[in-house]
């Protein structure tokens, strides 16, 4: 697609491996939520020791790592807009979510980031092409890495999440952990190719639906 944003994107834990990059060799990726895909749901996390990781997820995470499929996280943290906590803090929340992931071989290949919010408070109170359901987050991964976005996937548990995929020219997933556990009965949930109940089957479905082993 060729309408990234011209604007730089937040993004944190960016991975450098070459393999990611070859513009000859288009991937596939799998682009999660944060919030309620691989973590439990909290409102407005904004403390490491609330953090807790999904039961499942991690593994869910490291069998995609084993296929050689890049993960990537695109998550809205209006939190931050908001003054419940600083860039500073979220970076040490996502290091710490690294830290997790990989005491179960589990690791991602970049973290993208929308800490802006139309209501929120000074320099981040405005409007980005980056905030889900805008699909600049995925849009701006696409471009620095070398993904096929039509043959990606993005997991979510909003209805937001299923809107920036379409809008990105992926597939959808929505999972039923997090908001998911609402967000699934109501009709626009419908626009996605599967409700699954979380990650684990969620890459379930990826492997034997959507891009194969």
């Amino acid at each position: 697609m060729n309408d990234t944003p011209t604007e730089p994107v937040k993004r944190h834990f960016i991975d450098p491996a070459p393999r990611f990059r070859d513009q000859r060799n288009l991937l596939p990726a799998v682009f999660l939520d944060r919030d309620g895909v691989i973590n439990e749901e909290v409102h407005y996390l904004s403390r490491i020791e609330d953090l807790k990781l999904i039961p499942g997820s991690a593994r869910a995470i490291a069998r995609l790592n084993d296929a050689g499929i890049p993960v990537i996280v695109v998550t809205n943290q209006s939190g931050v807009a908001r003054s419940f906590l600083t860039e500073d803090q979220l970076c040490d929340i996502h290091q710490e979510m690294i830290a997790m992931l990989a005491r179960e071989n589990a690791s991602l290949q970049g973290i993208y980031y929308c800490p802006f919010h139309k209501d929120g408070d000074g320099e981040y109170r405005r409007e980005s092409p980056y905030r889900k359901p805008k699909p600049g987050m995925l849009l701006a991964a696409a471009a620095e890495f070398a993904i096929s976005l039509t043959d990606s996937v993005m997991v979510g548990d909003r209805i937001n999440d299923l809107r920036a995929g379409h809008a990105a020219g992926t597939r959808t997933i929505m999972v039923r952990t997090g908001h998911g556990a609402k967000e699934a009965a109501l009709p626009d949930a419908t626009k996605a190719d599967v409700i699954v109940d979380d990650l684990a089957a969620a890459v379930d479905y990826i492997f034997t639906s959507v891009i194969g082993r």
